[in-house]
Order: C-alpha cells, then sequence, then structure tokens
C-alpha cells in the first residue's frame, strides 16, 4: 500500500505520513524496502513509499480505531484482487514452465548484484579512507552528476533548505543515522549586531557514501 493511499484513508496529511514512515525506517522497525517512486499530483511530482501490510499496520497505529479499521479493511480488499488474479498452473507443465521463469530471473538479479558489487566495495575503501566528504565529491565517487545526486538528496529527505537560504542542511535523522554531518566555519562578526556567525556545510560520512552506493547499486537512484 502506498504512502499517499495511507493518507487518504487516515485523512492525514502525505508530508506528515511519509515523517511518520522516516522516523519508522531510522528506528529499524519496517521491513519494507526503503525506497520510493514519484506521483504526479497536477503540481509538483511527490515521493512516495510502498509499504508491505506488516508495515502499514505499525504506521497506523497511533491513529484512531476507525482509521485503522479502513486500512484492514483496504489490504483485505487488495489480497482478494490478488487471490482472484493468482496464476497457479494447472498442469506439470505449466509449473515447470513458472519454476523455470523464475530461475532465471533469480539468475538476473544474481548478475546484477555480482557486477555491481566490485564497485560498491571500492566506495567503501574510498569512503573509510576519505572520512566525510561534500555532496560534489561524493557525485564524482558514485560517477553521478551532481545536480542528480544533490536533487535525489532532497527529495529523499536527506538534506533541505531553510526558506530564503541558499546552503543546504541535513535532516536531524541522518545525522543521527551517520549518514550526513555538518561542518561548522566560523565567520566575521555581524558587522551591524557585533554577535558572531557561523556557516554550516552539509558532508556525506563514510557510512553515508557507503549507503549511497549500495541504493544506487539497487537501482533506487
Amino acid at each position: 500500500m502506498s504512502s499517499r493511499e495511507i493518507a487518504d484513508l487516515v485523512e492525514a496529511r502525505h508530508n506528515d505520513v511519509v515523517a511518520t514512515i522516516d522516523r519508522l525506517f531510522e528506528k529499524g522497525l519496517l521491513r519494507s524496502p526503503r525506497k520510493t517512486h514519484r506521483e504526479a499530483t497536477g503540481g509538483r511530482p511527490v515521493e512516495v513509499y510502498d509499504l508491505i501490510e506488516r508495515d502499514t499496520h505499525l504506521v497506523v497505529a497511533g491513529y484512531s480505531d476507525e482509521h485503522r479499521a479502513r486500512v484492514i479493511d483496504r489490504w483485505q480488499e487488495l489480497e482478494g484482487r490478488v487471490v482472484a488474479h493468482l496464476q497457479v498452473p494447472t498442469n506439470f507443465a505449466d509449473a515447470l514452465r513458472l519454476a523455470a521463469e523464475q530461475v532465471e530471473k533469480n539468475q538476473q538479479l544474481q548478475q546484477v548484484i555480482e557486477r555491481q558489487a566490485p564497485k560498491i566495495a571500492a566506495i567503501k575503501r574510498l569512503a573509510a579512507a576519505s572520512g566525510a566528504i561534500c555532496i560534489t565529491d561524493a557525485a564524482k565517487h558514485l560517477q553521478l552528476q551532481p545536480s542528480k545526486l544533490f536533487d535525489w538528496l532532497e527529495q529523499h529527505r536527506w538534506i533541505y533548505r531553510r526558506k530564503g537560504s541558499r546552503r543546504w542542511i541535513a535532516y536531524q535523522p541522518r545525522i543521527t543515522a551517520g549518514l550526513m554531518k555538518h561542518k561548522v566555519t566560523d565567520l566575521k562578526p555581524d558587522p551591524e549586531t557585533g554577535l558572531d556567525r557561523a556557516a554550516f556545510d552539509v558532508l556525506v560520512t563514510p557510512k553515508g557514501l557507503s549507503r549511497l552506493a549500495e541504493l544506487q547499486a539497487e537501482g533506487s537512484m
């Protein structure tokens, strides 16, 4: 079930549902893949999660009985559709064909993993040796255009900008998880007020770079 559908069922803002999902992911409580897809909304596309049934119930645990009942009813409806369209082999030949197709899919997936493994290992070694780096350098290691990585990090709630500011800031959950950090640079005091000032530069940690490499290998970037 998508996070947008969850928001509709519990009558909540989608951003609030996504924030709950991110919090549960940071705690390691969700088992769904931590990747999103874009959905058009008539305005700016939004990032949407797809969750398994177990994780959906965790996300809506804090809502009212009526809202949770709606989610349960919706899951039963979806499961009924799956059962109705489930392809069941009717003879031995069909069973062999389906088994062969599954083996082929598994082999293709394994080949992708094996091709990406050396790159991931190299990035992890590089990350461990270089320490925290700026996002532009992280993009170079990942062989991505910096603008693409900045866009992805913003869309997936790793970084954001305050209104009216050009500086990027890391989301606190990403800092807590050890994926991002801030480099603080002291500036000259404000000429009008005399108050001390500081600049914050957002950096990707070795753990963060390794995680980005894994997401890239999974096709999530």
